[in-house]
């Protein structure tokens, strides 16, 4: 017997219409934070073609909220209600090459993330427009209504006043903040709570804010934000690849590969902002970005060769910018929160190649301390320790021929064979997991080539190579002073090399303590 399609209900089976206080509760978990949330919200204003988002925290308590005002396009009454419906538009559906959006549920599922009241005005024209969803309201119905309710809550209606002050765009008020002021939460957390949010929308819309597009201007409490690029490109020593294009059956991907400076390049300041909002390590691998927006900022995207790659310290200077197109998203895993996304399988071994060879930049940079050329290339720098590869493993090896160690062990006489145990012991005894240890626990680099050491420091054991070049090796000032400019670690130090004098004085003491 044919289903006659035609009637209200399919026979043999029954509506099964989801209770609206329980179904909205469930989406509160799908794991939003209030920065990952309000990125979600900014997206709705970029795609109205904002040119100006402020954001705006409010403390009092239990009282507090949270509000978004940008300078769009508006909706009228029945674009709002479509905004404000959960599912109203499906991910199936064509979208504009330009939208940040994909499954319709953004606007609602961040903001109940974060809050019990939502409420959004909108002007089109000259009317305000405005509807709010109040889940209190919902779990005090009896019955299993959606009920969206009209204009603001009593007592808030002059939240609504910088939007008709401007006269046109949208407002998202957030309040009864139960997800953010929590119990024994107080305002330190809250302003605390800001300053990780202003780095992350920083980083997820640094390519709007820098003026990569048309310009954007971001603002929480009044204060412009500025954007954080994560791949440093205006540094002279960021080293970046062309930009490569690759076509699959997902759309055309671009991708370009970034290997950042060693910190050695890098004032205090700057390495700590290059660090971004989750420190070095973390913030390696792939930039996903979709329409210039970030999506996903610092992933290896599973891949590797044999096992997914974790992030180690030796790759923490590796970041690869990979754009997608929005129509993409299905085939990449988009989630809802976009924090997520894989590659097609046609991607990654292509992908997976680009990576290699940024990882191996990467960690050369790393392991040469950031100064792999000297300044004459055809006299490389002589470092203190070298690395032996053998079938039983590497080890590390002082180098018997570096300046240093040379003028003891010719020196030395007699106790030529006690200095050379010294040395092996040191070589046997490098505390290799410790390092390992505290420079993964604590997410930094030992100190190394005197940092933090005062200049006086560094010239009193100058003056020793010096004197010792000078009056024992017999050469000159000048060729000593070459000599120290292509040997680890005083090829960092041009300046106080330059200041050695012609004359060593041989009588004075040479300031090196124990």
């Amino acid at each position: 017997m044919a289903t006659d399609f035609s009637e209200p209900r399919l026979l043999g089976s029954r509506s099964a219409p989801p209770r609206a206080s329980a179904m909205i509760e469930a989406l509160r978990g799908l794991g939003y934070s209030a920065a990952t949330a309000i990125a979600d919200i900014i997206d709705n204003s970029i795609s109205a073609n904002a040119m100006s988002v402020s954001v705006e925290f409010a403390w009092a308590g239990e009282t507090s909220h949270v509000s978004i005002l940008d300078d769009g396009h508006g909706m009228d009454e029945q674009e709002l209600d479509a905004a404000m419906r959960l599912g109203e538009r499906s991910p199936l559906d064509a979208r504009a090459a330009s939208d940040l959006g994909r499954f319709g549920l953004g606007l609602k599922t961040a903001s109940f993330s974060q809050c019990r009241r939502l409420t959004v005005a909108s002007i089109r024209g000259e009317r305000m427009n405005c509807l709010r969803w109040d889940l209190d309201v919902l779990s005090a119905c009896a019955d299993d209504g959606w009920y969206l309710l009209e204009g603001p809550a009593a007592g808030s209606e002059y939240l609504l006043q910088p939007l008709l002050s401007a006269g046109r765009g949208t407002l998202v008020v957030w309040e009864r903040l139960d997800r953010i002021v929590t119990p024994g939460s107080g305002e330190q957390d809250f302003l605390d709570l800001i300053d990780g949010v202003e780095r992350h929308l920083a980083m997820v819309f640094h390519r709007y804010l820098d003026g990569e597009c048309a310009g954007l201007q971001l603002a929480i409490n009044g204060r412009p934000l500025k954007a954080w690029d994560p791949f440093l490109r205006n540094h002279p020593a960021t080293w970046s690849s062309p930009v490569e294009k690759i076509r699959s059956g997902a759309g055309t991907v671009e991708v370009q590969c970034h290997v950042l400076p060693h910190k050695d390049h890098l004032s205090a300041q700057q390495e700590s902002s290059a660090a971004g909002p989750h420190g070095w390590t973390v913030q390696q691998g792939f930039y996903v970005y979709r329409n210039l927006r970030l999506l996903l900022a610092g992933s290896w995207l599973g891949l590797g060769q044999g096992r997914s790659w974790t992030k180690e310290e030796a790759h923490r200077l590796a970041r690869l910018r990979l754009d997608i197109p929005n129509s993409a998203d299905a085939a990449w895993k988009i989630d809802i929160r976009k924090s997520t996304a894989s590659p097609p399988p046609a991607l990654k071994s292509h992908l997976t190649k680009l990576s290699e060879e940024t990882r191996a930049r990467a960690r050369r940079v790393f392991a040469h301390r950031g100064q792999p050329i000297a300044i004459d290339p055809g006299q490389p720098v002589v470092q203190a320790w070298r690395a032996e590869h053998a079938t039983v493993g590497i080890r590390y090896r002082i180098d018997r021929d570096h300046p240093a160690v040379r003028s003891v062990l010719d020196d030395s006489g007699d106790l030529a064979a006690p200095v050379r145990a010294m040395l092996r012991v040191i070589e046997e005894t490098v505390p290799i997991q410790r390092i390992w240890l505290d420079t993964t626990e604590g997410q930094e680099t030992p100190r190394t080539n005197f940092a933090g050491e005062p200049s006086s420091e560094v010239l009193s054991v100058l003056m020793v190579m010096f004197r010792n070049l000078v009056l024992r090796k017999n050469m000159s000032p000048q060729l000593a002073r070459q000599r120290l400019l292509q040997t680890e670690p005083f090829n960092n130090y041009h300046d106080l090399i330059a200041s050695l004098p012609d004359d060593p004085h041989p009588g004075e003491p040479d300031g090196v303590h124990d």
